[in-house]
């Protein structure tokens, strides 16, 4: 069960996923609601409300606990639902995550976030361009790249705003003492979005984890190149 984070989709940010477990495990990729063709009122969301809807998808879709990987806001969530469902988790895999949102540069951030993404959307696609990815993959993108990426019109989407706000709400430190699945946590040392130190926390608060730190990555540069994360996370899934 693949989970993923603020303002992506179970399909741009997994798509790649798919191929390499679905020729021997059944693959779910649910979306938080705002992503993807989800519908609902639109009301705030709660980390209690989302682990409730991750806990009955699995529940619907399988017979069984299932592999757990969460990224970003969908690790956070993840540890929550490993927490509150241990039933439903055999194993964990928490990516670019953090443990709770209450610390001044954590506020700080998100909230510049919500401002930027309710006022001007090429100042918040600028924003988000410069703090998702390492200098290198900015770099990389190139003049045309970056340019092209700001003409798109496909993101952000608009229930993005939701999931920013929830992000800003995150405090897991309660719950980590409960989760007992057996946890891989792979922190990326360029995270300019989610500091490493994340991980670090996540590692340290849940009892016999493993911690794994990329070097060179930054929040969002796997997407384009997964196969390093997807070989760490099969591998650990497959008790190796």
């Amino acid at each position: 069960m693949l989970v993923h984070g603020t303002g992506g989709n179970a399909d741009s940010l997994f798509s790649g996923f798919v191929p390499h477990f679905s020729g021997d495990r059944t693959v779910i990729r649910p979306n938080f609601s705002g992503s993807g063709r989800t519908t609902d009122e639109g009301n705030a969301l709660t980390v209690e409300m989302v682990v409730e809807q991750l806990a009955a998808v699995a529940r619907e879709a399988v017979d069984g606990p299932v592999d757990l990987l969460g990224f970003s806001l969908g690790a956070s969530v993840a540890t929550a639902v490993a927490a509150t469902h241990p039933e439903l988790v055999r194993r964990l895999v928490l990516v670019g995550g953090w443990v709770h949102s209450a610390g001044a540069r954590d506020q700080f951030h998100f909230s510049t976030l919500a401002k930027l993404f309710a006022g001007e959307r090429d100042l918040f696609k600028r924003f988000v361009q410069l703090t998702a990815y390492s200098p290198a993959a900015v770099d990389g993108a190139g003049h045309e790249g970056l340019a092209d990426y700001l003409r798109q019109d496909q993101w952000p989407p608009l229930g993005m705003g939701r999931q920013i706000d929830l992000c800003g709400r995150v405090d897991n430190r309660a719950l980590l003492a409960d989760v007992i699945a057996p946890t891989l946590v792979i922190g990326l040392s360029e995270d300019q979005m989610v500091p490493v130190d994340g991980s670090r926390q996540l590692h340290a608060g849940i009892a016999g984890s493993q911690l794994i730190e990329l070097p060179g990555q930054g929040h969002m540069d796997w997407v384009a190149t997964p196969a390093h994360i997807m070989e760490l996370t099969r591998a650990f899934i497959n008790g190796k």
